[in-house]
C-alpha cells in the first residue's frame, strides 16, 4: 500500500519514496529544554510518532532523530536566575521531556542528539560556509548571507519584506543584509562557551540541527518535521546552510509541518494565561485520552484544546476499552495482530488520522457484535498502529485505584452480591450508595460486577 505525504516544500501531496529503499531518515525538530513543555509541543512528537510507525510497517530500517536543544540563551537566563550551570537545567528538563512524551506514548527516537555533544560538526559546517562565500565573520560574529542563496524564502513562500519582517534576530550593524542569521556568536565569560576559530563562542540555534542532522542521518534526509511554527525562520535557514554546506545537495526530501494547537479557541501564548504544561496535564487526565485528543483532527490543521474535549476523548475510550473488557477471555490468535487495511490506508492518506480513528470505531463495533478472537485482534492491532488501547482493560478502567482501598471495594460489592441474593435490595442500595460516595462506578453484567474509578 503506497504512502503519500504533503510536502510543504512543493505544496502538494506526493508518492513517498525514500533515497535509499533499506533506509528511511527522518528528523523531527525537539524541544529547547529550558522549562516543562506545554500540550501544543506534544502534538509533533504524537503525530509523527505514528508516521513512523507506519513507516517501519513499510522499511526494513527507519532511523528517526529527535533532537534536544541544549544550549540557547532562555536557557543561559534559566541558569542564572537559578545560580546553576547550564547543565543542571538542561539535565532535568530534558529527562522531564522523555518522561513526558513516555507517558503519551510516544515512542523514544532511535537518535536523541544534543547540541552541546556537536560543537565540533557545527564548528566545520561553518568554517565550509566560510571557504564557500556563503557567510562572513564579524565583531566576533559569523553570519550566513542570505543574499548568496537564491532560493531563499522558497520553503516559506513569502516575498523579501516579509521575510525581513519575521527575521527572529534583530538588526545588527555587522550584519551585510538585515535578513542576514547568526551561525555563531561570542560568550561573555558569563555565559556557555566553546573555544572557535572566531573566539569563545557558542552556536546559533539554526545551525545546530543542519550540523546534528547531518552527523546522524547524511546531507540529504528523507523527512524533516516540525511544527509550524518553525517554517520560518527555523527551517527556511536550515535549508539554505544546509544546501550550501553540502555543494548544492537537496537538504531534505519531504517538509511535514503539524499545525498548532488553540485553546477554547484562542491561542495559547503566557500572557493569556492558557499555556497548558502537558507535565500537569498527565496528572488531571488519562495520558491515552490526551494521545487520541492530538489525533483527532489532520496534523496540518490547527487543532483546539479544551476540557469538553478531552472528557469525549476519555469517553471514547471508555467504549473502546469495555469491549476489550467484555473480550478479555477471548483468547488471541497466534502471530502478529493483524493491521486492519482501512487504517492503514487512512494513515498512508497523508497520515489521515480522523479516518483512522473513525475506522477504529467501526472496528470496535464489529467486535462488540461479534465476540470474535479475529475481531478483538483487529481491533488491537488497529489500535497499536496508533499508540492507542495497548494497556490492559481493567488497567484502564481502575485508574486511580491507587488511591482507593482495593480489598475494602471487593469486601462491598461481595456484602451488595448477598444482599441481593437474599432479596435485600435496600441493603444493596446502600451499598451501591457507599461506592458512589467512594467515587466508584459499578456495572452488573452477564460476566458478574465490575468497578471502576468514576470520572470526575
Amino acid at each position: 500500500m503506497p504512502i503519500s505525504l504533503y510536502n510543504s516544500l512543493t505544496r502538494r501531496t506526493e508518492p513517498f519514496a525514500p533515497l535509499d529503499p533499506e533506509r528511511v531518515t527522518m528528523y523531527l525538530c525537539g524541544p529547547t529544554v529550558y522549562n516543562y513543555v506545554h500540550i501544543g509541543n506534544a502534538r509533533g512528537p504524537v503525530v509523527f510518532d505514528v508516521l513512523v510507525r507506519l513507516l517501519r510497517r513499510h522499511y526494513p530500517q527507519v532511523l528517526y532523530a529527535r533532537n534536544i536543544t541544549d544550549v540557547d540563551d532562555k536557557i543561559n537566563t534559566a541558569a542564572q536566575q537559578q545560580g546553576v550551570p547550564i547543565g543542571t537545567i538542561t539535565g532535568r528538563f530534558a529527562q522531564a521531556y522523555r518522561e513526558d512524551m513516555a507517558g503519551l506514548g510516544v515512542a523514544p527516537p532511535d537518535i536523541e542528539p544534543h547540541a552541546t555533544t556537536h560543537i565540533g560538526p557545527i564548528i566545520t559546517m561553518i568554517e565550509s560556509l566560510l571557504d564557500s562565500g556563503h557567510a562572513y565573520a564579524a565583531e566576533g560574529h559569523v553570519l550566513f548571507d542570505v543574499g548568496s542563496f537564491p532560493a531563499y524564502g522558497e520553503l516559506s513562500g513569502r516575498d523579501p519584506e516579509e521575510l525581513l519582517a519575521g527575521a527572529r534576530v534583530e538588526v545588527a550593524p555587522y550584519k551585510r543584509n538585515a535578513g542576514d542569521f547568526v551561525l555563531w556568536k561570542p560568550s561573555t565569560s558569563d555565559l556557555p562557551g566553546w573555544d572557535s576559530p572566531w573566539g569563545v563562542g557558542r552556536p546559533g540555534w539554526h545551525i545546530e540541527c543542519s550540523a546534528m542532522s547531518a552527523a546522524h542521518l547524511g546531507d540529504t534526509i528523507d523527512i524533516h518535521a516540525g511544527g509550524v511554527d518553525l517554517l520560518f525562520p527555523h527551517h527556511e535557514n536550515e535549508i539554505a546552510q544546509s544546501t550550501c554546506a553540502h555543494g548544492g545537495k537537496v537538504f531534505a526530501r519531504w517538509w511535514m509541518h503539524n499545525g498548532m494547537l488553540t485553546f477554547d479557541g484562542r491561542k495559547m501564548s503566557k500572557s493569556l494565561g492558557n499555556v497548558l504544561l502537558v507535565h500537569e496535564l498527565l496528572q488531571l487526565h488519562p495520558p491515552e485520552a490526551l494521545r487520541l485528543r492530538l489525533l483527532s483532527g489532520h496534523y496540518r490543521q490547527p487543532l483546539d484544546w479544551s476540557e469538553a474535549a478531552i472528557t469525549q476523548a476519555t469517553s471514547t475510550l471508555d467504549g473502546w476499552y469495555r469491549v476489550l473488557r467484555d473480550l478479555a477471555g477471548v483468547e488471541l490468535p497466534a502471530g502478529e495482530l493483524p493491521v486492519p487495511e482501512r487504517i492503514e490506508a487512512a494513515l498512508c492518506d497523508d497520515l489521515n488520522t480522523p479516518q483512522a480513528l473513525a475506522e477504529l470505531s467501526v472496528l470496535a463495533d464489529a467486535a462488540r457484535q461479534s465476540g470474535s478472537a479475529e475481531a478483538k485482534a483487529t481491533l488491537l492491532g488497529g489500535g497499536a498502529l496508533l499508540g492507542l488501547l495497548q494497556q490492559d482493560a481493567e488497567a484502564w478502567f481502575r485508574r486511580g485505584e491507587s488511591t482507593v482501598d482495593a480489598a475494602h471495594i471487593e469486601e462491598l460489592l461481595q456484602q451488595r452480591q448477598a444482599a441481593r441474593a437474599a432479596r435485600d435490595f435496600a441493603r444493596a442500595d446502600t451499598i451501591r450508595d457507599e461506592l458512589a460516595a467512594m467515587n466508584i462506578a459499578i456495572e452488573d453484567g452477564a460476566q458478574g460486577t465490575r468497578w471502576s474509578v468514576a470520572k470526575g
